[in-house]
């Protein structure tokens, strides 16, 4: 426990001292909001993107090549006149194939419930197991989700420290004070697909085998594709009952979305040109947890 304290306080300590590991294109669009002066914009836009991308978020060297690619799309939805932002925001991470020019996507993930509250000149800074915004902590929750998610993908549940951080900031938000509409996200039983949903998934030792399966996914996988295509399509394909199993075992899994958000256009590709036996095999998994896709899946069978 005083090894994991310890690991946890050096992941969040921020310091713009070294070396970053995001390099993260922030867009706010604000084409919704008429007649507010975009310089507003302008400048949240930047210190989203020096906070995000100037600091320092682990204890480990990333020099400038192995920093993970990632964007992030806020859409303001509404500003009322006490300064609370309605937004959208959507994010997208990857990150790159062992021994080709290909970047696999590792997020792409949604948040409809961004909600928070900002004036001009506001410090966007984070402090450990400390409440000061609604924003930085949404901001800090997403890079610790991105560092977990590309962790995962490179060691067997190497993004442990970093799912962990984001349980954190989760159990520090449910308990701050903050309005109704900037809680949205945080809270337990609001929805099932939310930022506390996809964390609780992510730590629940019930899903352990599904993050094993996307360390195989990538590191077994798609590393090991350039050297033969034919296993590593096979061992991709061997792995993904563990999907249809986690969402039998609790129906509409939050982390099972999440991943086919990522991941449906790269398995779609990959399959295409499988066997016989893949096709037919991967088909039926995917429609069995995925049928809204249906149109994009039935590619693997022609």
């Amino acid at each position: 426990m005083k090894k994991l304290t310890f690991i946890l306080a050096l992941l969040l300590s921020v310091s713009a001292i070294h070396a970053q590991e995001l390099n993260c294109t922030v867009t706010i669009n604000s084409d919704k909001i008429e007649g507010t002066n975009k310089t507003t914009f302008e400048a949240l836009q930047q210190a989203i993107s020096d906070y995000i991308n100037n600091n320092r978020w682990t204890n480990m060297t990333f020099s400038e090549k192995e920093k993970i690619e990632c964007s992030m799309m806020i859409i303001v939805n509404s500003v009322s006149d006490d300064h609370l932002y309605l937004c959208e925001m959507q994010l997208q991470a990857k990150r790159p194939v062992f021994n080709t020019s290909y970047s696999t996507p590792l997020l792409n993930f949604r948040d409809k419930d961004f909600h928070f509250t900002y004036q001009d000149f506001d410090r966007i800074e984070y402090q450990q197991n400390v409440f000061t915004t609604n924003l930085t902590a949404m901001l800090a929750y997403y890079v610790y989700l991105i560092l977990g998610h590309d962790c995962d993908s490179f060691q067997r549940l190497g993004g442990s420290p970093y799912f962990q951080a984001c349980e954190d900031i989760v159990n520090t938000c449910q308990s701050a004070s903050m309005s109704n509409e900037e809680l949205k996200g945080w809270k337990a039983f609001d929805s099932n697909r939310n930022r506390y949903a996809l964390i609780n998934n992510l730590m629940d030792e019930a899903f352990k085998k599904y993050r094993e399966y996307y360390y195989e996914y990538h590191r077994l996988g798609l590393d090991n594709m350039a050297a033969n295509v034919a296993n590593s399509r096979a061992l991709i394909a061997k792995g993904l009952p563990v999907l249809r199993e986690t969402n039998r075992a609790r129906p509409a899994t939050y982390v099972v979305n999440v991943f086919l958000d990522a991941k449906s256009d790269e398995l779609t590709n990959i399959f295409e040109k499988g066997t016989d036996k893949e096709k037919k095999d991967v088909y039926e998994i995917l429609m069995d947890i995925d049928p809204t896709r249906g149109n994009l899946y039935e590619r693997i069978t022609k």
